[in-house]
């Protein structure tokens, strides 16, 4: 049976080992790299239960599939306790076996590649960590990790230099919009006639100087996220489009007619106390309630 099996995988492409018995197998798979063990339980010196058991004790990074003549429910619960990926009743048929294996290693294929996918994103989490093992850094950091995971607006405040954009950045690379861009603007750097159309961009003609058409933040962010930085310095006037465009989803370039989707989640920052802006008239309340859903 068992050369019988190498045979049919050898002709399906696959390199296939042999091992006698469960202490052969363990000795084998000891000293090479495998993705699949197909095994039988009934077999000397070591059988198949405890071959699967040295398996997971020995931390061995390979798929087991089970196969039995004299199969019982209490073998097979023990079996998949222990982490068999598979338990097959003999006999069997060929096509049977060649669409498990195929399962098998294309879910080990897989399994391989988000561990690659999480690798990556914690060493792209890892150039922009927030370091600290205080009490408030941890809250501050179980924080950021669960308001990633959600949609909604956020306002990150704080001091300047306080890292308010490594916060940005971290909510951002923890998100579902991770592989989109992250988009920065300082609004308190741009000139207040600049800054509509740094933000939405620009028709050709819309106005002296603008010889081509321009993307604004917006469209570049879109699918990702855009950071506003110091949005208490966002002029009244832009305040009154930005709410705008947080309530359409939608927005439209200068001098341009027609309004654009779209979808983007805006992170914001300040070092004011907003609600003293607020309450001072220098900051509109709806506004400020539409960026504050959540405040880290």
């Amino acid at each position: 049976m068992r050369e019988l099996l190498a045979i049919m995988l050898r002709r399906e492409g696959y390199l296939v080992a042999e091992a006698g018995d469960g202490v052969e197998a363990l000795e084998t798979l000891r000293d090479e790299n495998f993705d699949l063990v197909i095994s039988d339980i009934q077999m000397p010196r070591l059988n198949g239960i405890e071959l699967l058991r040295a398996v997971r004790d020995e931390n061995l990074d390979v798929v087991v599939m089970m196969m039995t003549a004299y199969s019982t429910t209490e073998q097979a619960v023990e079996a998949m306790k222990l982490g068999a990926y598979d338990y097959i009743t003999k006999p069997f048929k060929n096509d049977e076996i060649r669409l498990v294996v195929r399962n098998a290693l294309e879910g080990r294929q897989l399994r391989r590649e988000n561990q690659h996918l999480k690798k990556a994103l914690e060493q792209q989490i890892s150039r922009n960590t927030l370091i600290g093992n205080s009490p408030a850094m941890k809250r501050l950091l179980s924080l950021i990790e669960r308001v990633a995971q959600s949609q909604a607006s956020v306002l990150i405040t704080g001091e300047s230099g306080t890292g308010k954009e490594l916060v940005a950045r971290s909510i951002h690379t923890g998100s579902e919009r991770s592989q989109s861009s992250f988009v920065a603007i300082n609004c308190g750097a741009i000139p207040e006639n600049l800054i509509e159309s740094e933000l939405f961009g620009h028709e050709k003609g819309a106005f002296t100087g603008a010889d081509h058409q321009k993307e604004g933040l917006f469209e570049t962010a879109n699918g990702g996220t855009l950071f506003l930085d110091e949005i208490g310095e966002l002029p009244m006037m832009m305040q009154v489009k930005l709410l705008r465009v947080l309530q359409e989803r939608e927005f439209r370039r200068v001098g341009g007619t027609k309004n654009l989707p779209l979808d983007v989640r805006i992170v914001s920052a300040t070092n004011k106390i907003f609600e003293d802006e607020v309450e001072a008239g220098r900051f509109r309340e709806d506004l400020f309630y539409r960026l504050n859903v959540i405040q880290v």
